[in-house]
């Protein structure tokens, strides 16, 4: 297994424990809502603290039941998780493609210098053409 597989495994075992952890250590057990959002939270502890709050402004789309805000909620978050990955994947396909066009080009440059080189040893000039000798 390779340094990398050993890094996503473990992230990936670290992920599932946050996940499974909080459910079956039950914490939140105590409370009518264990796993609420933060804004409800905060609510609810804003109405504890000061029961005549009034917000400054109510949203600008109220969903019909909690089902449709998750849904919502999850329908963003994928939204977001395939943009990154695009603009990710992008970038590797980029940096992927230039490390192949340079190898490319000095494997064909080098293809060159060696067909200009002549297999008798005589000097080559830098046009690939033979150098011409002094004959004495």
């Amino acid at each position: 297994m390779s340094r990398n597989a050993k890094i996503n495994t473990l992230l990936l075992l670290i992920v599932a424990a946050l996940a499974v952890l909080p459910i079956a250590l039950g914490l939140g057990d105590d409370e009518e809502e264990p796993f609420a959002g933060a804004d409800a939270q905060a609510e609810t502890a804003i109405t504890e603290i000061e029961p005549d709050y009034e917000p400054w402004f109510s949203p600008l789309y109220e969903p019909p039941s909690g089902e449709v805000e998750s849904a919502l909620f999850a329908l963003q978050a994928a939204l977001g998780a395939g943009v990154l990955a695009y603009y990710f994947g992008l970038r590797r396909g980029r940096r992927q493609g230039a490390e192949q066009a340079s190898a490319e080009q000095a494997s064909a440059e080098q293809e060159r210098a060696e067909s200009r080189a002549e297999p008798s040893g005589e000097p080559v000039d830098a046009d690939g053409a033979r150098a011409e000798t002094e004959q004495v």
